[in-house]
């Protein structure tokens, strides 16, 4: 069983190589690897997470120093007839102080733990969007290959056709075939015109999806290469994507986020203690005066006080026990919500198994169509030849040749997109995966170091700028096989 599945899965592969392709066709590689530098979704994801890594210098800043300066400037317009014998007309006040928070029932150091679990989990969910948009890209690359082998097939049936038309017409001149045989190719005829429409309808859509997702127009496409590491069974499988399936790794991240997040809410019901420089400065600018001979009078005056603050909370109308009582709900949520994504996984995974297994089978088995259908439709000619089969027998040949060919086309790119969405399923299809030439890998974590380092109120990053292509001047894609 587990050397059939592999040489299924090779098979797979290999069974693409029959639509040929020059040396310098596109190939699978190229596309993911656009995809990975131009797909917006993509970069949209890069950035929501760069976004969620700031979380963790935002809660750090609430256990630092804070520094401030009130200033002040005051022009007194009208005086009391009762104001004591000591007036001032205008003045400047300066404060400036320094708070030091020392102690805040721990509320700071388990936010900090929320952030980075919160970091890990939009991580996880990075590499989740990853493997989707390649699961994606495969899907359309596959598409075009399939599309692209189907016109032929459809183009090849309906010059057949005519030539069986033409044929039966020339026939049914000399009055060996009667006007219902002429009648049925043409039919026959008309329908594969239609079937060509059709599948260069299909190709160009397939195209189109292909632009949206990588980017750029696909030109020949080359035979995709063997998938790496596919399981031998379902439980390898199942067993793989336990430990690395990202969804199931941000559920178990977010299971950690919201554990912190009750301490948090606790922490709003302890102690906290912070210390403190104010130093007040008062200038009357030249302006005080009084009305009492040989009082003196001081222009200025500056006062500094150190303080430590001991705040205990008595009571607060119950609002941190509900708001502990509410993290607890949310943890218990987030445990839910883990057991559904495990669930999902592994349902994921099974049916992806035996979608990969039952596709590569049905390679095999429509190769067999295929063969018997060919054999078939040359022994119906000949017998047609010396009269024992009728036109309509060659033309349900024919279309039972074609539709075999079909099957056969669709069984390969089904396999190979199976396979790799097995791979996506187990957590195995990102770049980091898939030997990607010549790429360099997006490291999330240097964004989240760097910006878990800043302390600094007015550094700031250069403005945002899209870094996907747009594709409106991509050409309309047609249904034509550029060879």
């Amino acid at each position: 069983m587990d050397r059939r599945a592999a040489r299924a899965g090779l098979m797979a592969c290999a069974c693409l190589a029959v639509i040929s392709a020059p040396v310098s066709a596109d190939t699978l590689r190229d596309a993911l690897a656009q995809a990975y530098a131009d797909n917006p979704t993509l970069a949209a994801a890069r950035a929501q997470l760069r976004e969620t890594d700031e979380d963790v210098a935002i809660a750090k800043a609430a256990g630092r120093p804070s520094a401030s300066a009130d200033n002040t400037y005051f022009e007194n317009i009208q005086s009391s007839q009762n104001s004591s014998t000591f007036s001032v007309k205008r003045g400047i006040n300066l404060q400036p102080s320094l708070t030091v928070p020392i102690y805040q029932g721990g509320g700071v150091k388990n936010q900090i733990k929320v952030a980075r679990s919160q970091v890990k989990a939009g991580e996880a969910d990075l590499r989740s969007t990853e493997s989707q948009i390649f699961s994606q890209v495969v899907a359309a690359y596959m598409d075009v290959i399939q599309n692209e082998a189907l016109v032929r097939l459809n183009r090849n049936n309906a010059d057949v056709l005519t030539t069986n038309l033409q044929a039966t017409s020339d026939r049914f001149e000399i009055g060996d075939l009667t006007r219902t045989d002429v009648a049925q190719s043409q039919s026959r005829l008309a329908l594969a015109r239609g079937d060509v429409r059709s599948a260069e309808a299909n190709l160009a859509s397939a195209r189109e999806r292909y632009i949206q997702l990588v980017g750029r127009a696909p030109g020949t496409l080359a035979p995709p290469p063997p998938l790496p590491g596919l399981p031998q069974t379902p439980q390898e499988a199942v067993d793989v994507a336990l430990d690395n399936n990202p969804d199931l790794v941000a559920a178990r991240e977010r299971i950690e986020a919201a554990d912190h997040a009750i301490d948090v809410a606790g922490a709003a019901r302890l102690p906290t203690v912070s210390a403190g420089v104010t130093d007040t400065y008062n200038n009357s600018l030249g302006s005080a005066s009084t009305t009492v001979p040989g009082f003196p009078v001081t222009q200025s005056s500056n006062d500094a006080q150190f303080t430590v603050r001991l705040s205990i909370p008595l009571y607060q109308g119950g609002r941190p026990a509900a708001q502990r009582r509410q993290a607890q709900a949310l943890a218990g949520a987030a445990m839910e919500q883990e057991i559904a994504a495990e669930r999902n996984v592994i349902a994921q995974v099974r049916s992806a198994w035996t979608a990969w297994q039952a596709a590569t089978r049905l390679i095999d088995l429509n190769q067999t169509a295929v063969d018997a259908a060919a054999l078939s439709l040359e022994g119906v000619r000949a017998e047609n030849s010396v009269g024992n089969r009728t036109i309509l027998d060659i033309l349900d040949a024919e279309q039972e040749a074609l539709r075999a060919q079909v099957q056969l086309v669709v069984a390969r790119r089904n396999a190979y997109v199976a396979g790799f969405t097995l791979l996506a399923a187990m957590g195995r299809a990102e770049a980091r995966d898939l030997n990607l030439d010549n790429l360099t890998l997006y490291d999330p974590k240097v964004n989240a170091d760097r910006a878990s380092g800043k302390w600094f109120d007015w550094e700031n990053d250069p403005a945002p700028a899209a870094k996907a292509t747009r594709t409106v001047d991509t050409p309309v894609q047609d249904g034509e096989i550029h060879d």
